[in-house]
Order: C-alpha cells, then sequence, then structure tokens
C-alpha cells in the first residue's frame, strides 16, 4: 500500500499576451477500493476568476476554470499536485473472480447490463476493408473454445511486441486501421487499436487515461522519487471481474504502477487538459508536460 505524490505541471507559452478560454482539466482521480485521494490541489497561474468542478456523464471530476475577458497572460502554467494511498492489484488475470459464463468466448452480458453497455459495445471508428475485424481474429483458436481471459491478454501481448512505440505531442488519437497499417503508435493509439478490436469481437471497452510510474518504486522499501509521466490503457467489462484493465503499451494486464485518473467512451472524453486562447495563430510558442511521481516517505515531504 504505497503512499504515492503525483506532480503533474503544464505550461502553455505565448508570443505575446493573450487572451485565455474556458480549460477543462480532468486530473483527479475517483476514491476506489484501490486508490485513496488524500489530497488534490490545483495551482493556476495566472488565477482563474472563477474554478467550477461538476462531474461528467462517467462519474469522472471535471474542473473548468475561467478567466475575465481582460485579464492577458503570456504563460499559462497549471500544477496539479496528488497525494494517494495506492493499493496496486497484482498483475494478472483475474480467474478467480471472472462469472463462468463469461470464462470461454463468445459469450452474452446479462439482459439488464446490455443497455448500460450498449455504446461501449458499438464500433466508433470505420473499418471497410475489415482490416480490424481480421487482426482481432487473429487471437480465436479455430475449433476449439478460446479462453477469454487468454484471449484478451494474447491481444495486449502482441500490440506490445509486433507495434512500435512512437511519443507523440500532437493533440489527437490515430484511426485504428491507420495504427494498423504503420505498426506504430503512442499509447493512446494502442489503446483505441484494442478498444475497437475488443468491440469487434461483442466486448464493452473503455479508455483509460491517469499516470504511469515505474514499477521498480512500488516495493522499494526506502522513500524513492521517480519520473513519472500520463498514460493511457483501456479497460474491458468481464462478467464478475468487471472492468479488467489491459495496457497493450506496457504488454500488461492492469499494472501495479497505473494510476487511474478517468474512464470515457473514447479518448478525445479524457483529455487531460483542454482549452484555448484568443490571438494570433502565431502566438502559441509551445507546451511542455512535466509528471513526478515520489512513493513512500518521499510522497508526504
Amino acid at each position: 500500500m504505497p503512499q504515492v505524490r503525483i506532480t503533474h505541471t503544464t505550461e502553455y507559452r505565448y508570443a505575446r499576451p493573450v487572451q485565455l478560454t474556458t480549460h477543462r482539466l480532468m486530473l483527479r482521480p475517483r476514491d476506489s477500493h484501490d486508490l485513496r485521494v488524500l489530497s488534490a490541489t490545483i495551482g493556476v497561474t495566472p488565477p482563474p476568476a472563477t474554478t467550477r468542478w461538476a462531474h461528467d456523464v462517467f462519474g469522472n471530476s471535471v474542473c473548468t476554470l475561467d478567466w475575465d475577458a481582460t485579464q492577458m497572460a503570456d504563460t499559462l502554467r497549471l500544477v496539479s499536485i496528488l497525494d494517494l494511498e495506492h493499493f496496486p492489484a497484482a498483475a494478472e488475470l483475474p480467474h478467480d473472480s471472472l462469472d463462468p459464463v463469461a470464462a470461454t468466448y463468445p459469450f452474452s452480458y446479462a439482459a439488464e447490463e446490455f443497455p448500460d453497455l450498449a455504446r461501449l459495445l458499438e464500433r466508433h471508428h470505420p473499418d471497410p476493408e475489415r482490416h480490424v475485424d481480421a487482426w482481432a481474429r487473429r487471437f480465436l483458436r479455430r475449433g476449439v473454445t478460446t479462453s477469454t481471459l487468454d484471449l484478451l491478454a494474447a491481444m495486449t501481448r502482441a500490440i506490445k511486441s509486433d507495434f512500435q512505440y512512437a511519443a507523440r505531442e500532437a493533440e489527437g488519437t490515430n484511426p485504428p486501421v491507420a495504427t494498423l497499417e504503420t505498426r506504430q503508435g503512442a499509447c493512446r493509439d494502442f489503446a483505441l487499436l484494442m478498444m475497437e478490436a475488443c468491440r469487434s469481437l461483442g466486448l464493452a471497452a473503455r479508455f483509460v487515461s491517469g499516470y504511469l510510474y515505474d514499477e521498480a518504486l512500488v516495493d522499494s522499501a526506502v522513500p524513492v522519487v521517480g519520473g513519472g509521466t500520463t498514460h493511457a490503457w483501456c479497460a474491458i467489462y468481464l462478467p464478475g471481474a468487471g472492468w479488467v484493465e489491459f495496457d497493450p503499451t506496457n504488454g500488461l494486464v492492469a499494472g501495479r504502477n497505473l494510476i487511474r485518473v478517468c474512464m470515457a467512451r473514447t479518448p478525445e472524453q479524457a483529455v487531460p487538459v483542454a482549452g484555448g486562447y484568443i490571438g494570433r495563430a502565431g502566438d502559441f510558442i509551445g507546451l511542455s508536460v512535466d509528471v513526478q511521481a515520489a512513493v513512500g516517505q518521499a510522497a508526504s515531504c
């Protein structure tokens, strides 16, 4: 049960003072059986005129910032500090909790759950040549039953081994067909590919956004500070086991070093920081993001 401090700094720089428009932040996780939020603060420079909190349609915490029209700035700096108690689950498949009806593929969701899962079962991206479908069906065993958990684990590992990770600062997520064609992508691209592949098989999938910190910090006996990063993965709904998280970028089932911040139907609904400015097209100079993780007693310093 490590105590973790995540310091997430985002800084936008402009060539001259600009007017900041509304910014939407998704930086605060929800308390759960595997995560307890001890404190969550957001420092903003320049200070906004109003700060509002709400829950979105998925129950995620959303912070909205607004500045007065007369307030101009050449830098926007956001510093989110989370102090958490993390109860990391073992990185293993949930055989014991899985409903026997879902142990082998295919299976059907219960009638009372199906309406709530409907949009998460739908394909969201065109696949006219059925490339994603064909790729997903590679993991089915022909002529014999297919273990549901083995199928998902194999798909997760295949993305890790067969695709090249390429960090990308540009906004947006590549379509799954493009990720298949290029065999490379960022973590959000890999998450979306696995989501659409699972949806093609009739499995409900959600996008997960959060933080990844060094696995070596989890079991450290001494206070340590290490690098962290924003990260994206996916969750598949399995009867009995519930939402099981898979990290195709690292080829893992969940992962003890993953901190879930929000879950959504699409990647666009889970952007950590979104907003804009009013000014000239060339006023934007750049964006920098830094995530630091401290574990153990270092997290409370």
